[in-house]
């Protein structure tokens, strides 16, 4: 009898074994106090290597920043330079007084839109101040514009050229500053770096989405431009009447935007002929400058101010010779002589990239110093408030010789030149 029971318990047993081992439970992670040990040996040495990297990093750190400190920029002895006293020596073009871009790279458009002011007081005897920031915003619109017709092949940044303005007031007219002042800071000072930054992020946004419809996407560029800059005036009033852009423009300031022709000189094109302005900011890709020679390029804005006509001009004013805390400019001898500059030697900067496309201003004067011809600059950039004329600068004829790219500039001046 005892005999039999035994596979009974048995198999009681099992299965209660069977069931414990069922059962789940918890219990602490595992230590490894060697390889613990081995660890925070491992982040003591480390902080000690840290540290040792620390003064080395702080010692460069130290030394550059004195070496920083320690810079000077190559500059002329002005004190060996016969030159203008200040903007009273010139026989001016009325212009209005100068206002400054501040943080936007819109140089284009403040030079531009002055030349504008002054063409406005030749042509209607009305003197008005323009909003400059007006064109930026219709600029910007364009820009998006191309973006997405070119998949993101066509750049969208601050920069532009003179004859924006003139395709901006062609399309959309142009509103006087009291109507569009474009900012919308309590100080009134322009800064883009945050609009510029998110236009391109929601370009590129859309780009990489493949969602390219156009209007969409330019009433989006819109928003972004109204809630920065603020919403463009469909209609606005002035002198006591309610003017569009577009009468504005014409009944108005009485301008044609197809009276304006920009110029270059190089010399790989005929002169004479219709040639594009190859640089970054010539974003439209406008084929239509006309192309002259070095010697009638000086001589057209020699005859401009005879006439009494200002201009837009643009170039490269990153050069030894020019130096805002005396509001002058030229090429120093040192740099070329004189006598050299002449196409091939013009040519040769712009083709080695030593002249670029970096800067719009308003040539609105010009007097004489030892039979050499200096000429009154109206700028916004921040160096021509750096010295005791702000917003002017004085640049003797050897640096637009050498420097400058382009003009633009009323036909009539051309004369026989557009034939």
């Amino acid at each position: 009898m005892f005999q039999r029971l035994i596979p009974v318990v048995a198999a009681l047993v099992l299965a209660a074994a069977v069931a414990s081992a069922q059962d789940a439970v918890y219990r602490p992670h595992n230590q490894y106090p060697v390889l613990d040990e081995m660890t925070e040996a491992f982040k003591a040495g480390q902080a000690a290597r840290d540290s040792l990297r620390r003064v080395v990093d702080d010692r460069y750190a130290a030394e550059a920043e004195a070496k920083a400190d320690a810079e000077q920029d190559l500059r002329v002895d002005w004190s060996q330079v016969s030159a203008p006293e200040g903007p009273d020596d010139f026989d001016q073009l009325w212009h209005n007084p100068p206002v400054p871009q501040f943080y936007t790279g819109t140089c284009w458009a403040f030079s531009s839109v002055s030349f504008m002011e002054s063409e406005t007081h030749r042509i209607a005897d009305v003197d008005v101040e323009l909003s400059k920031l007006w064109v930026v915003y219709w600029e910007y619109v364009e820009k998006a514009r191309r973006y997405l017709q070119e998949y993101g092949h066509s750049p969208v940044d601050e920069g532009g050229e003179s004859d924006g303005t003139l395709i901006i007031y062609s399309r959309y007219g142009a509103v006087p500053q009291s109507a569009y002042p474009g900012v919308l800071s309590a100080d009134g000072r322009h800064d883009h770096r945050e609009l510029i930054a998110e236009l391109k992020g929601y370009l590129e946004w859309v780009l990489d989405s493949g969602n390219i419809d156009i209007e969409r996407n330019l009433a989006a560029v819109r928003g972004i431009l109204d809630a920065r800059l603020g919403p463009v005036p469909e209609t606005f009033r002035y002198d006591g009447e309610t003017y569009d852009p577009r009468t504005f423009l014409h009944d108005v300031l009485k301008l044609d935007p197809a009276d304006y022709v920009s110029c270059v000189s190089r010399m790989n094109a005929p002169f004479g002929t219709r040639v594009m302005l190859d640089v970054h900011d010539n974003w439209r890709r406008t084929d239509q400058y006309l192309n002259l020679s070095l010697d009638d390029f000086m001589a057209t804005i020699d005859k401009a101010v005879d006439m009494g006509y200002s201009m837009a001009i643009g170039g490269d004013n990153s050069e030894p010779g020019m130096d805002g805390m005396v509001d002058k400019a030229i090429i120093p001898e040192w740099d070329i002589p004189t006598a050299s500059i002449n196409q091939a030697s013009r040519e040769m900067r712009i083709e080695n990239r030593t002249t670029t496309d970096d800067h719009g201003v308003h040539l609105v004067g010009r007097t004489t110093v030892d039979r050499v011809n200096w000429y009154l600059i109206k700028d916004s950039n921040r160096s021509s408030r750096l010295g005791q004329f702000k917003g002017y600068y004085m640049w003797r004829a050897d640096y637009i010789k050498l420097k400058m790219l382009s003009f633009t500039v009323h036909k009539d001046v051309l004369g026989d030149l557009l034939d």
